[in-house]
This record gives structure tokens, sequence and C-alpha cells, in this order.
């Protein structure tokens, strides 16, 4: 856990113009949200890409590929900051000189970077783009914040890729609320003999989109025109 030093963290209620209206379609949105960077970016199409903690190289590499090309076509990228796939997604979008933005859900207050590791990336967000979490300043991370994270991550986005995943993977809960939201939900398969693909082989069974490129993506969702993100 580690502090992040003076951010201008700026709270909505439910009823402010700013609230994203994807967050009314759970059946508990968060009363109010604390906002770290730029709040109009709420408004542009996202996709969420998740996956697992302890993620392997090549799922590393796949979460990075496909933020950057999926942000180069205008999408935002959304994910949870946490290890392995978040951070990589997040790295991804932000892209090599770490200016472009992406959204990260956070399962603390956002004074408090978790894990304390991804200060600098918390940083790079808060700069180029936003953090954003229903939990107050001084909130610390406890086991029960990360599935109420996820079901905004899930309700922010119009789609949601997960890369990898075991059996039992909070990413597995992100996909099933967006299912039941109504998002698009996809999956980029593996070998069978690999367990951080199980969770991405369960959700194929179910009816996910099967995804090898971005483009497989992009055919399933509305065209988005291209933003100039640094002009909003």
């Amino acid at each position: 856990m580690c502090i992040l030093k003076n951010p201008n963290i700026v709270q909505i209620q439910r009823n402010s113009p700013g609230y994203p209206a994807r967050l009314l379609d759970l059946y508990d949105p968060p009363n109010s949200l604390y906002i770290y960077g730029d709040i109009r970016l709420l408004n542009i199409p996202a996709i969420a890409i998740v996956g697992s903690r302890i993620a392997s190289p090549e799922g590393v590499k796949n979460a990075h590929y496909f933020a950057q090309a999926l942000s180069a076509e205008g999408y935002l990228i959304i994910s949870g900051l946490a290890r392995g796939i978040d951070g990589a997604a997040h790295l991804g979008a932000l892209g090599p000189n770490r200016d472009h933005p992406t959204i990260a859900v956070c399962g603390t207050g956002l004074d408090i970077v978790y894990p304390s590791e991804h200060l600098g990336l918390a940083q790079a967000i808060g700069s180029a783009g936003l953090l954003v979490s229903e939990l107050a300043s001084g909130s610390g991370p406890k086991a029960w914040h990360f599935p109420r994270r996820n079901r905004i991550i899930a309700a922010l986005s119009l789609g949601i890729l997960v890369v990898e995943a075991a059996e039992r993977s909070g990413s597995l809960i992100t996909a099933r609320l967006g299912y039941e939201l109504g998002r698009e939900i996809f999956a980029i398969p593996g070998s069978i003999h690999n367990p951080l693909k199980r969770g991405c082989h369960q959700l194929l069974q179910q009816g996910a989109k099967l995804v090898q490129s971005p483009q497989d993506i992009l055919e399933e969702l509305p065209k988005c025109q291209k933003t100039s993100f640094k002009a909003i």
C-alpha cells in the first residue's frame, strides 16, 4: 500500500451532470464517485481489459498489445490497476510516452495506491487519464472492495476482454456482471493445459466471442469515432 500525494480528488453524486449514465444500468449504482483526472473521459466509449494478477509473459504481452491497438481506434481502456493483466493493459493504453488516457477503477480510496508498486502507474493515469473509486480517501484494500470495483468496470464498458483467468478469478465476476448488463464479452483462448486459460475457455463455452486479434473485437462493437484525447 502506498500513498498518492496531494491528488486533486473530486466527488460527484449520482444526480450530478457528470455522473456516467452507464453506471445507472447497475441495480446498485454508487451513490457517489471519487474522481482524479479528467471527468470528461467517462463519456468516451470504453472497453475493459481484465485478467489474472499472476499473469504469464504471453498474457502480459497480449494485454499490452490489445490495449494499445484498441486505444488507437478511439476506445478508452478500463481496468482495475491490479498486478498482471490490469497493469499491462493500462501501460499499453498509456503508450510509450505515458500520455494517452486510460481509466483505472480502484478498490481503495484514491489517495491509497494498491498494489504499492503501481504508484508510478497511478500517477501517470491520474495525469493523462482518470482514477475512479466509490470509496472515500483513507479506504484501504479490503477483500470485499474488489468485487464491487469489478461491477463499476463492467458497467462503464461497452465490452469486456478477458485475457487470462483461472477457474475462480475475479475477472470472471467482471465478465458475468458485464453479461448481465448486456455488454459484449470476449476471451482469448489458449492451451487446454494452461490453468490461466481455463476461465477464458469457460467463458467461450458460455458464449463469449473468441478473440485472436483486436479486429475481432472491433467487428462486434459500434464503430467508434476516433477521439483526439488531448483535445477534449
